[in-house]
Formats: structure tokens, sequence, C-alpha cells
């Protein structure tokens, strides 16, 4: 499609695949060759999986930031929050992506839209992720994964999911908390998956790398 963009801190890229996308991507890390960041794969309905390919770069300084009571900051990245709305608009499953910090002895409560599913993925420090501070945490080590089922607190790299509910209550003790907050309406529908590419069936990704092999994979219009 011709777009290129370089990702710095903060920033964000947003690729809807569609009917077919090619992309490289580069890294190159810190003088220690590390780097940090995160990738999310939003399914599409097998309805809306043919539609025209999108591709949007959005700066750090695009991404507006909310100070709640308690001086809790929030980068609101797709969705709404205190009537601010991110830059990432128009996604098919209506997602909602903060980017939270908590500061300590404070507690962050957020809307959840009934029937929609939702993970916090802790940044960095420790916070409890249940009102009744006994979240299901499960802790992202391979696929070794385990409930907690008593008090706990959370802290980085440790991933919580969310059952059904109306709201999510964060609160911090003697430590900050930052964290990812995400949401959004699921598809119930089957994912057959293979390397880059995500279909419905087997017999839909066979087609997909012929097409990719022969050449045809994109659909200009």
């Amino acid at each position: 499609m011709g777009n290129k963009g370089v990702i710095e801190s903060g920033d964000v890229q947003w690729m809807t695949a569609g009917s077919g996308i090619i992309h490289q991507e580069m890294p190159r890390g810190d003088d220690d060759g590390l780097m940090w960041g995160f990738q999310f794969w939003a399914n599409l309905p097998a309805a809306r999986k043919m539609m025209d390919p999108r591709y949007r770069g959005i700066t750090a300084g695009e991404i507006p930031e909310v100070t709640l009571p308690g001086d809790i900051r929030a980068k609101v990245i797709c969705g709404e929050l205190a009537g601010v709305m991110g830059p990432v608009r128009d996604v098919v499953i209506n997602p909602e992506y903060l980017d939270v910090t908590v500061p300590p002895d404070t507690t962050f409560t957020h809307p959840i839209r009934r029937g929609h599913k939702a993970f916090a993925y802790v940044v960095d420090g420790t916070g409890y992720f249940d009102p009744e501070r006994n979240a299901y945490a499960h802790e992202v080590v391979g696929t070794n994964y385990f409930d907690l089922q008593r008090p706990c607190s959370c802290s980085a790299e440790n991933l919580i999911l969310y059952g059904d509910g109306d709201a999510v209550a964060i609160t911090t003790q003697e430590r900050p908390v930052r964290f990812l907050l995400v949401s959004g309406q699921p598809i119930g529908e089957p994912v057959a998956w293979y390397g880059p590419i995500v279909m419905n069936t087997q017999e839909e990704l066979q087609i997909a790398f012929e097409e990719y092999e022969k050449g045809t994979f994109i659909k200009y219009k």
C-alpha cells in the first residue's frame, strides 16, 4: 500500500489486514539490542473478513492522556474514557484499549460493556485486580498458567482474564501499577490460524497461502 513509518516510544501502528495486506517489521532495539512492545491481533468476523485493508500510524503526541481523580492517568488509544475518544476508531469489534497508571493507595474503576471480553496486562508495579482481592491471575510463562484462588497482588508480566460483568476495579497499596486494559466484542466463530493469516476454516487458509504463492493474495480495487 506504500505506507512506511518508524515506531518510537509510545507510538502505535494500527493495521486492518482485510482482503490482504503485506507488511514487514524491522526492529532495531536499543544499544543492547533490546526492545519492548505489544502486538495485539483482533479477529474479523467472516462477514467482514474481506473488507478493504487499512493502515494508520499514530504518534505518541496524538494519543490523549486523561487524568482522573486520585491522579490516575490513562492514555486512550482506542475507545472512550471520561468523554475523551482515542485516535483508533471504526474497528469492527468495538475494542477499547487503555494504558493506565494508578498511584499507590488508589482504586481505579472502569465500566466494561456487558458481553464484551476484557483482560488486563501488567506492565509495571503491583496491584489487586479484583474488588475482593482474589483475582484469577494467569502468569504468562510459556504455556504454564495457574489460577490464584486467594487474595493476591499481580505484578509485571501477568495477565488477568475477566469474566462477564459491568466494571473492573484495580486497587494499589504501597506501589503504583501500570497496566493495559483491553476489551472487545467476542465474535463466536471458529478460528483457523497459521503464521500471519487468520481465517475461519483450514480450507480458507489453504486457499490464502496458495494465492500468496501465486501472487494473487492482494485484491487490488
